[in-house]
């Protein structure tokens, strides 16, 4: 197995292109400022800590574990009474931290030279916190693609004929502090997305699983995707991609967004937002805090 490829940010946005349409995926190396990236842990600190107030209301804890680093506090929050952790947090990123990272300027000039001028920030942004060794955020081999294709998050009744492998999409997910092999770091199939969508199957945890026939004959290509807080990795919708367990005793914190081209439908009920658009610039997301007036639905 070969360790992750890098690039080099002298590249122009046509090179990085090219780059994702040949491998399936692109890494860009501190993309992000610290201060998004700072941004973002403060927000999600604060939801932390109000789960620990709301904890320590109920009872069930007599400490707000106040003292503990950003890496380890929501595992003493939640230590005794794990059935209160969640796998992903989704409705709640509208805070307005979150702006710069969903509508970052540098990832939208590469996301246009692959999808064009009409770019739509897809419904499913999330941030995952990835615990030690619990099973309910060890995610398997799998295509996002082909959770589109099952109806997993509903379906838009006015899509037409359009199926989830013709998606115009670009993934994007970041770590919110080192993701390494260690702590459950990402691992990519390259050139998987040129499959289609393959056979999966359902697993624990509402989780789709690529069938043995079509996995094991490509394991062997598969690589590691280390990253830093600040890279960011942009990867097909089709890519064969997996989560490794994570063996180290603090939170592997992430997050994952998709951009999609706005002139298709999203195949689900919710719409998502237009990041960049010249047919209707008036319905782009302007800033920060047009961002947090608005909702998931």
């Amino acid at each position: 197995m070969t360790t992750t490829t890098t690039v080099s940010t002298a590249l122009n946005n046509q090179d990085l292109a090219k780059q994702f349409n040949d491998q399936g995926y692109v890494i860009l190396k501190q993309w992000i400022d610290t201060k998004i990236v700072e941004g973002t842990r403060n927000a999600l600190s604060g939801w932390v800590d109000q789960l620990a107030h709301q904890l320590v209301n109920e009872g069930v804890n007599d400490t707000l574990y106040a003292d503990e680093p950003f890496e380890t506090r929501l595992v003493r929050v939640v230590s005794g009474c794990p059935h209160r952790m969640v796998r992903e947090i989704r409705k709640e990123l509208h805070w307005p931290q979150m702006f710069g990272l969903f509508f970052n300027a540098k990832i939208l000039d590469v996301v246009e030279a692959l999808l064009g001028p009409e770019i739509r920030l897809y419904p499913n942004y999330t941030v995952r916190p990835k615990l030690p060794e619990m099973a309910i955020t060890q995610v398997p081999w799998h295509q996002d693609a082909a959770f589109t294709a099952s109806g997993h998050h509903g379906s838009d009744p006015n899509a037409g004929d359009l199926k989830a492998d013709q998606l115009r999409m670009v993934n994007a997910w970041s770590p919110l502090v080192p993701a390494y092999k260690i702590n459950g770091c990402m691992q990519f199939i390259p050139k998987s997305h040129k499959l289609g969508i393959v056979p999966h199957e359902k697993k624990a945890f509402e989780y789709l699983e690529i069938t043995p026939e079509a996995l094991a004959p490509r394991l062997k290509d598969a690589i590691n995707i280390e990253l830093d807080p600040g890279d960011v990795v942009l990867f097909s919708n089709m890519m064969f991609h997996v989560g490794q367990p994570n063996l180290a005793k603090s939170i592997r914190w992430s997050c994952d967004w998709r951009y999609q081209d706005a002139t298709q439908s999203t195949m689900r009920t919710e719409k998502g937002h237009l990041a960049r658009s010249t047919r209707d610039p008036k319905a782009v997301v302007r800033n920060a805090t047009h961002w947090a007036s608005l909702s998931f639905a």
